[in-house]
């Protein structure tokens, strides 16, 4: 039985309680102020945009949203911690019982419940990586706003975490409200996991793994954890009600403290807050404004574009990526499915290829999408090759702006135009016949598949520009006689 605590920082540019700088980049300790640092008498006061975005967040996890809520201070003692607590919402959590689906490998879709969605600041950052025994600390994070976003435990496997954690990313990214950035601490996430025997309705005792940053640690001290507490169960022993943490270096879980309970942190209702009053009217204006989710985007695509389900699931994982896409079927000049698949195939290939490479996402792409259209153009009228294609899209990188790429186009697109004169392309398929002699005897004592060895050859020698069909044609005729 799993369950996750997802913890995610805004994107507000200023933090929860104060008008102090969220700005990760910045130097230590040059973003606090008495609010965030909590000196006595200072009084915060709600970022707005903050619920706004927590309200988002909650419609598209299918949550209810309350009306009326409070802010709570939860009591416990951390060195980058200066208020000795942290303000954050309790038994009136501002969105509940909500869920989002995930689809699995077999392609079943499974609802994971949310329990709750709630507000709350985030503490300091304690550094020990320059001094064996001192700790730095950096209270820039102080206040930063977060939501926390608590699943029920209703995922089974590593898998399911894995899927459920992506979606909530996903949806996050996609509502524009966090960067995703687990590296930075933008996302976190908190994995409680307990043990119970097949068809048993006993729960297990559960523990919590703490201060996950990455993917592949999720998954990896999930496993970690289940594999422990088999061995433990297994050898007759109970499991304790801890907390844990994960050794990423040799992949195991320790605990660090018993698991504390609600009344350990002395939970009381924030005196300096007043009630979070939010009306219908507000949360009918946030729905309003929510963009495109990714599911109805992944369908929107395979009806609207042709694709195949995989493409558009590939397309529309993230929002960027999928409204460059939309951008280079708008500039398409002759729309229809032929069209669609060739601009999906150059932007999920070519251009997540250099993505990949550079290390960038799409916004820092240097091709725009009109240029793409305008190769996915030529490929469908017939005028270049698939091969040209990818010769002009990587000549087009070397552009520094978009009048210099569309003139590369332009004349590379006329360089490398496809010719489709018979008597030229048949003087180019005698030529590589010629050239292998010991091929075309084999292929004609019955060895067809070396048809495909001699286009490439051909198409080579026309340096791709030979008209596949034409190549085709010519020569099985002249092999065949």
């Amino acid at each position: 039985m799993i369950g996750l605590e997802i913890h995610a920082q805004m994107k507000t540019e200023t933090k929860a309680f104060c008008r102090c700088s969220t700005d990760f980049h910045s130097s230590p300790n040059s973003n606090v102020c008495p609010v965030c640092l909590g000196f006595p008498g200072c009084l915060p006061v709600l970022n707005e945009k903050l619920v706004e975005f927590t309200i988002r967040m909650g419609l598209a996890a299918n949550c209810r949203i309350r009306s009326s809520s409070i802010f709570a201070r939860k009591n416990y003692f951390y060195p980058d911690l200066t208020k000795g607590y942290q303000i954050t919402q309790f038994d009136t959590p501002l969105c509940y019982d909500g869920y989002l689906n995930i689809k699995l490998k077999n392609k079943e879709i499974k609802k994971i419940g949310i329990t709750r969605i709630h507000i709350e600041e985030d503490a300091g950052k304690s550094i020990h990586d320059f001094h064996d025994d001192e700790t730095l600390i950096d209270f820039n994070r102080c206040g930063v706003p977060l939501i926390e976003i608590v699943s029920e435990p209703d995922m089974n496997s590593t898998e399911e975490a894995f899927l459920y954690l992506s979606k909530i990313k996903q949806t996050l990214v996609y509502l524009d409200i966090n960067d995703g950035n687990m590296e930075e601490g933008s996302l976190r996430c908190d994995a409680n996991i307990s043990l119970k025997l097949k068809g048993s309705d006993q729960l297990g005792t559960r523990t919590e793994i703490k201060n996950l940053n990455s993917f592949k640690n999720v998954s990896d001290a999930i496993e970690a954890e289940i594999k422990r507490q088999t061995s433990v169960l297994e050898s007759g022993e109970k499991v304790s009600y801890h907390t844990m943490t994960y050794n990423a270096k040799d992949k195991t879980t320790a605990a660090t403290r018993t698991k504390e309970e609600a009344h350990d942190y002395r939970y009381f209702p924030e005196p300096d807050l007043v009630k979070l009053k939010v009306s219908e009217e507000r949360i009918n204006m946030v729905r309003k404004n929510l963009p495109e989710f990714p599911d109805e985007r992944r369908i929107r695509f395979i009806k609207e574009y042709s694709l195949p389900e995989s493409d558009s699931e590939e397309i529309t994982h993230d929002r960027n990526f999928a409204d460059y896409f939309e951008n280079v079927t708008g500039y398409l000049t002759v729309k229809n499915e032929r069209s669609f698949r060739t601009a999906s195939n150059i932007v999920r290939a070519e251009v997540r290829k250099v993505m990949n490479e550079k290390k960038i996402g799409i916004n820092e792409f240097p091709v725009p999408a009109k240029a793409i259209a305008l190769i996915a153009d030529s490929v469908t009228s017939g005028k270049i090759s698939i091969t040209a294609s990818k010769e002009i899209f990587t000549k087009m990188l070397s552009g520094k702006n978009e009048e210099e790429i569309l003139k590369i186009f332009k004349e590379s697109e006329a360089n490398l135009s496809i010719v489709s004169d018979t008597s030229e392309i048949e003087s180019i398929v005698k030529i590589v016949i010629g050239s292998n002699p010991k091929e075309a005897e084999r292929y004609k004592s019955g060895e067809k598949k070396l048809a495909g060895f001699f286009v490439g050859k051909i198409m080579q020698e026309s340096k791709g520009k030979a008209d596949p069909k034409i190549v085709n044609e010519l020569l099985i005729k002249i092999l065949e006689v």
